[in-house]
């Protein structure tokens, strides 16, 4: 058979072009968006101490403190030396000494959790735990919760209950949202209460809704009644309750120890993370601005500022889904004082590719560097915390979750 040249170039042209296609990548039928790979996920943690060295000359220890959670969410210190942790199952634990009490907290509020739902990002059950700032005295504790309202309709609530020493007591809601969310909680300098939630997934625009909770940040009093002045609280078009609006899904709160300002961190899409300083009634820009693109491909926004929008003090692409936050103030990792430190559940969409993140500013609150750490557990890592030891506590949200320390290595 004679091939002519014609012919020839033909065949070479689809041979090339087939060789340079895109890989035709697997998408969830019910969420359009891509189906995770899992070949780094999975991993279970050291059975014994393991010591790094990091960018500062931090040489660190990680050991576990204590294993056998399901999905923690958050940890609080009690004066005693006790930690209580939240379960996503609708539980609260104890750990004293180390050592997790196999039967937990009695008297919490009765919780919706149905595990994973299939959405990415989905959380249900006991969010986050926060003791009230005058604890010592009233033994007040707050919890974030889903709320079972009937059959089908669930809602975010914060429950205040009491603490004996042993379980909750005189435990009552003292806000209901008005949508399912997952929800950071975090006293302020002020005194205030601040709860976040994310977007409402029946209505993309709800950030930018003043009628709605979605995609907000919401100021309380210990109450959970509003402050007179809220930014929108003479406003009869507006939730009294919003400090700020234009968030996405908020997973990290906290307050800066100097400052007295409320830091948030929050997710984009694929790609945008942010961390922003709350000012009240700004505006945020979700979901009009983003640093992010669409789970499909696309950006998010033609748009990555806009006037009137707060532009994002750090922000991450590829996103490493962001949550948990905290201020290292102590001397015990001394190389580390004034850092801010943030967990990842998974960077560029990759299960398995949680870890730590620590981010070094200048006098000026600018960012100058980052660093990765405890990567190699390939963990969920959903919050981070400075113990009142002076050490960081960090949970893993996994089905066997656990609590991590972080100390110097000597």
């Amino acid at each position: 058979m004679r091939i002519t040249y014609a012919l020839l170039l033909a065949l070479l042209l689809v041979a090339s072009a087939t060789s340079s296609a895109q890989q035709k990548v697997e998408f969830n039928p019910t969420f359009n968006i891509p189906v995770a790979p899992t070949g780094l996920s999975g991993k279970p943690l050291p059975a014994n101490p393991v010591d790094y060295d990091t960018a500062e000359g931090q040489k660190i220890r990680v050991s576990v403190v204590a294993k056998g959670l399901s999905n923690p969410f958050s940890i609080a210190f009690l004066p005693d030396g006790g930690m209580l942790v939240t379960e996503r199952i609708g539980q609260l634990r104890v750990i004293r000494n180390g050592v997790l009490d196999p039967v937990p907290v009695a008297g919490g509020p009765r919780a919706y959790s149905a595990g994973y739902s299939g959405m990415p990002g989905a959380v249900h059950g006991y969010m986050d735990v926060v003791l009230h700032p005058n604890f010592a005295t009233n033994r007040y504790v707050y919890l974030s919760y889903t709320k079972p309202l009937d059959a089908t309709k669930r809602a975010t609530a914060i429950s205040r209950s009491k603490w004996d020493g042993k379980a909750l007591t005189e435990t009552k809601d003292i806000f209901v949202a008005d949508l399912q969310s997952t929800s950071r909680i975090a006293f302020g300098k002020d005194g205030m209460l601040y709860m976040t939630t994310v977007n409402d997934a029946a209505d993309a625009q709800s950030p930018q809704k003043l009628t709605s909770h979605g995609g907000k940040v919401l100021r309380l009093k210990d109450d959970g009644t509003v402050p007179s002045d809220n930014p929108f609280a003479n406003r009869t078009d507006a939730k009294k309750e919003i400090y700020t609006l234009g968030h996405r899904s908020s997973l990290g709160l906290a307050l800066h120890p100097s400052t007295g300002e409320m830091w948030l961190n929050e997710n984009g899409p694929n790609g945008g993370d942010e961390i922003n300083i709350l000012k009240p009634g700004a505006n945020y820009g979700w979901p009009l601005v983003s640093f992010g693109r669409t789970y499909q491909g696309p950006w998010q926004s033609n748009q990555f500022a806009r006037e009137g929008f707060e532009s994002p003090l750090v922000y991450w692409t590829p996103a490493i889904a962001v949550s948990g936050m905290t201020f290292y103030t102590g001397n015990k990792l001394a190389k580390w004082k004034g850092d801010v430190f943030v967990g990842s559940l998974r960077t560029g969409e990759i299960p398995g590719t949680g870890h730590v993140e620590r981010i070094l500013f200048n006098e000026k609150m600018e960012e100058l560097r980052r660093e990765s750490l405890l990567v190699d557990l390939r963990q969920r890592i959903r919050d981070i915390r400075q113990g009142p030891d002076e050490l960081l506590y960090v949970l893993t949200d996994e089905k066997n979750g656990a609590v991590l320390k972080i100390e110097p290595l000597k």
